[in-house]
């Protein structure tokens, strides 16, 4: 007898529809074909388990199974669901009747319990474009999935509950009224009083409730006005920044604020960094859809796949994970160079493109870079409380860590220095988060009406290098001021856009229509490292 149920491949963000097609005959034999992974492999000896403990009978018959389209990479052990029910239903252990209207996706664990999966939600996503009715996941996959609208997502528990509710399924469509239509007597086992019933919530009321929870608030912060400004400007048109200061001057503290003054994520931002998180496994049971821009600190030892991602099993780095929010360097120039140096091209295009021998895969990777870093190897090279031992020479080796063509694409480079305890005593509370936020979103609904005809650019330091001689014009006593400042400081020519870009959004923050002086001015004190003499000073 020959079955079919519906499940999904997913590779990277991109999710395909699998035909589980399921033939038992006559003889001893089981085979397995359709490219699975030794994840897809070994189900058979995990749903022969979970049969036996379920109480359920095992065909005792030739089990023929391909996962169609056959060429398609199919990985991980989320086929077990699909497959479990197909066998049964192929050997007469349960109805067939309808199991078109659903795709199921589960791991089965060796007692016939159902354990959670990857990718939930781009598999919901996928369901509901495919026309499908239902999706039945593991309950601790139901409230990630249930994101989606217009589609009845089923959170089940165990093996026997998903056969119990199809059957159930099948019981109340078969009872349909002689001349009754098809959608009209298709009722739901919930409907017939089941216990079973898709998961209900507002999408977008929960959104809201959490989209301004954060754990940190710039209030906390006293003193370091300027640093918190620079943070401020680059929050404002989407600016990498670097912060070089001596250790414990709050160069951290300050990075994990950042996010809570950032704009709060729209519904279709947020759905696309669910969709990122889902398919590398980081969201739990009680997270249906992330809120709050992303905050990644990856720690210095970190690998190149596990900066950018790949792997066997291809999985998103931390740069996509940061997607839409900010990925944080700290101690910049202990990073391997290497490592780093893959960050040019993600921060240029923000998007990665991996590709290996056995696959290519694509994800989005739009993110703030903000790092920190210390002035030399002691830490203490300009403190005014300590005495740097560092030579000029080993000053220069050490910041020469962080090659050109990246320090390139860092907007804003800002000194900061540890606030005295005698003032740190002294200093009242700091200005809240909420109320740099609203500057920056001000300033952020000036650019998206700036950029509203483009599609791929939505803040200043997206502008290419036509946008930026549109957009960033200076009159005469301006430019003079710039010509001073690239004369005089010894400006490499690379500062020019990235001033330019950072004095349109500081204008932007002013309400201002055109770049005034002090505008470049104060973009101009932004390129700290751009100076020839930065270590002799």
């Amino acid at each position: 007898m020959l079955v079919k149920t519906y499940t999904a491949a997913v590779n990277g963000l991109d999710v395909r529809t699998v035909t589980v097609e399921t033939s038992v005959e006559a003889g001893q034999q089981m085979t397995l074909t359709g490219l699975g992974d030794e994840a897809v492999r070994e189900s058979f000896s995990r749903i022969r388990t979970a049969f036996r403990y379920s109480g359920l009978r095992f065909p005792q018959r030739s089990v023929t199974i391909n996962l169609s389209p056959a060429n398609l990479r199919k990985e991980g052990s989320g086929f077990d669901l699909p497959i479990a029910v197909a066998m049964l239903a192929a050997d007469e252990g349960m109805p067939e009747e309808h199991l078109s209207d659903f795709m199921l996706m589960g791991e089965l664990g060796l007692d016939g319990r159902l354990k959670p999966i990857k990718g939930a939600l781009p598999v919901a996503i996928k369901a509901r474009e495919q026309g499908f009715r239902g999706l039945i996941v593991p309950k601790e996959n139901g409230y990630e999935a249930a994101v989606v609208n217009n589609l009845d997502v089923y959170a089940m528990s165990s093996l026997l509950e998903v056969i119990d509710f199809l059957t159930l399924y099948a019981g109340a469509s078969t009872s349909t009224p002689t001349g009754a239509s098809a959608e009209q007597g298709s009722e739901s086992p919930q409907e017939q009083g089941s216990p079973y019933s898709p998961i209900r919530y507002d999408t977008r009321q929960l959104f809201r409730e959490h989209q301004y929870q954060f754990d940190y608030d710039f209030a906390d912060v006293k003193g370091q006005e300027n640093v918190k400004r620079a943070l401020e400007v680059a929050a404002a048109g989407g600016h990498n920044l670097i912060m070089i200061g001596p250790p414990g001057s709050g160069k951290s503290m300050m990075a994990k604020r950042l996010p809570s003054i950032l704009p709060p994520l729209s519904l279709a931002e947020s759905l696309e960094t669910t969709k990122i998180y889902s398919v590398a496994g980081k969201l739990c049971a009680s997270m249906s859809l992330i809120s709050t821009r992303p905050f990644r600190a990856p720690h210095h030892t970190i690998s190149q796949v596990a900066l950018v991602g790949g792997g066997n099993n291809p999985a998103p780095g931390e740069i996509s994970l940061a997607h839409n929010g900010v990925l944080f360097a700290d101690e910049l120039p202990e990073f391997s160079k290497q490592t780093l140096e893959v960050l040019r091209q993600p921060l240029e295009d923000r998007r990665i493109t991996i590709s290996r021998a056995k696959y290519s895969t694509e994800y989005p990777c739009s993110f703030m870079f903000v790092a920190s870093a210390n002035p030399c190897p002691c830490g203490y090279y300009g403190d005014p409380t300590h005495r740097c031992v560092c030579t000029p020479g080993q000053i220069h080796r050490y910041m020469n860590r962080i090659s050109g063509p990246l320090l390139d694409r860092i907007d804003i480079q800002c000194e900061i220095q540890a606030v005295p305890f005698a003032q740190l005593s002294e200093l009242q509370p700091g200005e809240p988060s909420a109320a740099i936020r609203e500057r920056v979103i001000r300033a952020r609904r000036i650019q998206e009406e700036r950029f509203k005809d483009y599609k791929d650019i939505h803040c200043n330091a997206q502008m290419t290098e036509k946008m930026i001689r549109e957009y960033a014009r200076l009159d005469e006593s301006s430019m003079e001021i710039l010509r001073m400042a690239m004369e005089r400081l010894k400006l490499s020519a690379r500062a020019y856009s990235r001033i330019l870009k950072v004095a349109r959004t500081i204008a932007d923050l002013d309400g201002s229509e055109n770049i005034q002086s002090s505008h470049i001015a104060e973009a101009v004190g932004y390129r700290n490292l751009d100076r020839s003499d930065w270590a002799e000073r």
